[in-house]
């Protein structure tokens, strides 16, 4: 029987020149996004009308396509407005996950397994995605480790990383977990499987320092800079597994979700606690003041 590629919610995606509903068949099998992995993506949201940082989230996308080796065809500025566009096709009612995307179609002459950069395509697809803003989340230890910058990509947002996060996701989930606790290779916290992580221990907010092995991502540094502007002392600074679990609190952020307070970890069960309402109420009071859109 075959599969239904049918997308799951409502669904607008801009290629080659153009708005599209539904899934389109984009990629064949001799792609070289489909058999050798050179995709990049980024992700922002929309939501209540405002779609903040949107503007980092493009830029971020043509420095990812640069550092797999392609050639980005799109100004950020231009993939901005491109998504504001797509927004307008949506009923407004639900929120939209906005996915601006670059992948080669061939690979370099004389060495296939390198993308061929003057192949790039380009395309933005925005779904409805309901946001689970502060649903609080349970994570256990990966037993699985973030890469190096010397053995993976580690410097672009490439899909060719999240099979990695998946495989954490999966093995969390088998032992009654939401997510998994990923350390690099040193043994050090890195983030989640698909967040950054915060603690907290003595009113002092902690997070990884970005070392290279995980995506430092645009909500991370927004919310550090938040929470340094509301007196709060922030600290990137490495940091152990049993640093968490010692922690008063412990809060995730990303794009996805924004932010996501931790109620356990492996034994150790933690309460929602005040930094992370703290930084939520920050954030989406920023967002109302500096991103506000019309839908």
């Amino acid at each position: 029987m075959a599969v239904n590629t049918a997308p799951r919610t409502t669904t607008w995606t801009f290629v080659d020149g153009e708005w599209v509903t539904g899934n389109p068949p984009l990629i064949g099998p001799t792609s070289h996004a489909m058999w050798l992995g050179s995709t990049v993506f980024d992700g922002a949201r929309w939501f209540d009308g405002m779609s903040p940082d949107l503007d980092m989230h493009c830029q971020r996308v043509n420095r990812s396509a640069i550092n797999m080796g392609m050639k980005p065809v799109m100004a950020a500025t231009d993939i901005e407005a491109l998504a504001l566009e797509g927004v307008t096709k949506f009923d407004g009612k639900t929120a939209i996950y906005i996915k601006p995307m670059y992948w080669s179609e061939h690979g370099m002459a004389n060495s296939v397994v390198a993308p061929d950069p003057d192949s790039t395509r380009f395309a933005l697809c925005l779904f409805e995605a309901p946001m689970h803003t502060a649903k609080p989340s349970s994570l256990t230890v990966s037993p699985f480790r973030r890469p190096n910058p010397e053995v993976a990509m580690t410097d672009a947002k490439t899909g060719s990383l999240y099979p990695n996060s998946g495989r954490m996701i999966i093995e969390a989930r088998n032992r009654g977990f939401d997510n998994a606790l990923a350390r690099d290779m040193n043994g050090n916290v890195a983030e989640t499987a698909s967040s950054n992580i915060f603690m907290v221990k003595d009113g002092v907010v902690m997070t990884p320092v970005a070392n290279g092995t995980f995506l430092a991502g645009i909500t991370r540094a927004r919310i550090i800079g938040l929470l340094r502007q509301s007196g709060l002392e922030v600290r990137e600074c490495t940091l152990t597994v049993q640093d968490f679990k010692n922690a008063d609190e412990i809060f995730t952020s990303g794009n996805f979700s924004k932010i996501v307070p931790i109620n356990r970890l492996d034994d150790q069960e933690f309460q929602e606690g005040p930094v992370a309402r703290k930084a939520l109420e920050l954030y989406m009071d920023w967002a109302r003041s500096a991103t506000r859109i019309a839908a």
